[in-house]
């Protein structure tokens, strides 16, 4: 059943309060682990454009992924319908872009800003790389499967923290809100669809 236009709307403000309350959290962790999780945020031309770049095999592996008929993979793909696609089905592209964005950021500024750094102090690079998306993966343990996924997506944005070198938050950023934003067109261009077909 389509949701109303109220609680789609209710959803997509908590949704933005949930994800910014995120950036917040890194701040707070940060203050306290005499981290500052904005230290390696700065823009560059080249950060985003490698960014937007190295969104294109996610993009390709989640088009891919759409049309495998892997039980594990349906239920994920059932899951995302009736709760982002019954919950956003109201909402403008432009709306998408938001919360994509406002997710990107806030997230990578708590896992890849302020965790990976933060463990990487405490053991090392490699360490902090993998347990900070052990702990990525766990929060996004929707399934097994989807855990594992984010795992896999975590420690890809985490190498591409420092590609080319010199390590920038910026670049993890663009990468996380490009696919968000895309899934997240996708997932309503699905519900929509399915809406009609059973209308």
């Amino acid at each position: 059943m389509k949701s109303s236009p109220f609680s789609t709307d209710n959803f997509f403000k908590a949704a933005c309060y949930f994800e910014s309350a995120l950036a917040g959290l890194a701040l707070l962790f940060g203050w306290m682990a005499d981290v500052d999780p904005f230290q390696d945020l700065y823009f560059s031309e080249s950060a985003v454009a490698i960014g937007l770049l190295a969104t294109v095999p996610l993009l390709l592996l989640f088009f891919a992924l759409q049309h495998l008929a892997y039980p594990p993979l349906q239920t994920i793909r059932e899951l995302l319908l009736e709760t982002l696609g019954a919950r956003l089905s109201d909402r403008h592209w432009t709306d998408l872009l938001v919360l994509a964005c406002i997710a990107g950021f806030a997230e990578e500024a708590l896992f890849r800003g302020f965790l990976q750094p933060w463990l990487e102090l405490r053991w090392n690079a490699e360490l902090g790389l993998l347990f900070s998306n052990v702990v990525f993966a766990l929060v996004h343990a929707v399934t097994p499967l989807y855990a594992l996924l984010a795992f896999l997506m975590g420690l890809y944005l985490g190498t591409l923290l420092d590609y080319g070198g010199e390590r920038n938050l910026l670049t993890p950023v663009v990468i996380h809100a490009a696919y968000d934003f895309v899934a997240f067109v996708v997932i309503l261009r699905d519900y929509r669809n399915r809406l009609d077909r059973s209308a």
